[in-house]
């Protein structure tokens, strides 16, 4: 057997008498490229708490979104009075007469003490009701923050300074007594007192309440974001090219601030929620009928739900409690997925 005869100042090698050539790279092979987007996504795939909770916070928007065609296909309303209509499933008190609040393959869930509404129709109502506002919440406190902070950031000067002392001014109000005060003077600015409220106008009410003093931390992150990010070489060389703030502020400085957003909307999100739950456990937000996370909370910390029921908590607080604990899981998965450096 011969082997190959290497030529002194040659590229390659000759092969004599039937010897394999030597195997070479593939010069196709290239390196594929990954964006901060695809990187952060691959980074959040492999978290599997990040995973699950995602999941978990999918689950109950879909629960939200289909609550009719679920109560229909259930064969319930959460409006019905079976109290009136099937006084049989009651004793004198108003309590469902079988165990644990009538829980029954007919009522998932059971009744509710008193005016013996469904449960289950009641929290997937519930949970449809809370979400939209927190999520209506949420969406206008972003676009109020991107707006205001970015602003106050890039520009400077005077613009700065009056967004940053009504920043200071609003922090230093406490959020929950300017949201128990601030309701019914909201409210009687679209109905009279004597009058019947709308439960659109306490919707209304409750988004423009929270939303006064919820944009204040996000626009204070992104103002800092914005000041360091003015005065990188980018945003230096596109005002050399004649870019006007309006332009500079969408195609340089916003990319740059979708990390903070991401992350501070996912914490802001369950702060409204239990914000929101809790107006309405005071008697401030949505009341009865209207089906509401808090609400279902007020009902059950009645004296006739303690002592008769009280099963009738165990739904509303463990699907609250899941929903707040899976949504700050994401938010820390969405955080650490963007910056690996901070990963628990």
């Amino acid at each position: 057997m011969t082997s190959p005869i290497d030529i002194e100042g040659g590229g390659s090698s000759v092969v004599v008498d039937g010897e394999p050539e030597p195997k070479t790279k593939p010069e196709d092979e290239t390196l594929v490229g990954r964006s901060p987007g695809q990187l952060m996504w691959i980074r959040f795939k492999r978290d599997r708490t990040g995973v699950i909770s995602a999941y978990v916070v999918i689950f109950f928007f879909l629960i939200g979104l289909l609550a009719p065609l679920i109560a229909k296909l259930y064969g319930k309303t959460p409006y019905t009075v079976y109290a009136d209509e099937r006084p049989e499933l009651f004793d004198s008190a108003g309590v469902p007469v079988q165990p644990n609040g009538g829980i029954s393959g007919e009522f998932w869930f059971g009744l509710e003490p008193g005016n013996g509404y469904d449960v289950f129709t009641k929290l997937i109502y519930g949970i449809r009701n809370s979400l939209g506002i927190s999520l209506a919440v949420t969406l206008a406190t972003v676009l109020t923050g991107i707006v205001l902070g970015v602003a106050a950031g890039y520009l400077g000067g005077k613009t700065d300074y009056v967004i940053s002392r009504v920043i200071d001014f609003l922090l230093a109000i406490p959020s929950q007594l300017f949201f128990i005060a601030s309701m019914p003077v909201v409210v009687s600015l679209f109905v009279s007192p004597r009058d019947e409220t709308p439960v659109y106008v306490r919707v209304v009410a409750l988004i423009s309440v929270m939303w006064v003093l919820g944009w204040m931390s996000l626009a204070r992150i992104l103002r800092g974001t914005a000041l360091a990010l003015r005065e990188r070489e980018f945003i230096e060389a596109a005002k050399v090219s004649g870019a006007p703030p309006g332009r500079i502020i969408r195609k340089e400085i916003l990319p740059n601030v979708v990390t903070p957003i991401l992350v501070q909307a996912t914490y802001m999100l369950p702060n409204f929620v239990t914000a929101e739950a809790g107006l309405s456990f005071l008697g401030v937000g949505l009341v009865e009928p209207t089906p509401d996370w808090g609400q279902m909370f007020s009902k059950a910390a009645t004296e006739l739900v303690m002592q008769n029921d009280i099963t009738y908590m165990f739904f509303p607080g463990i699907s609250m409690i899941v929903f707040i604990v899976a949504f700050n899981l994401l938010g820390d998965s969405v955080r650490d997925a963007f910056d690996p450096k901070t990963a628990r």
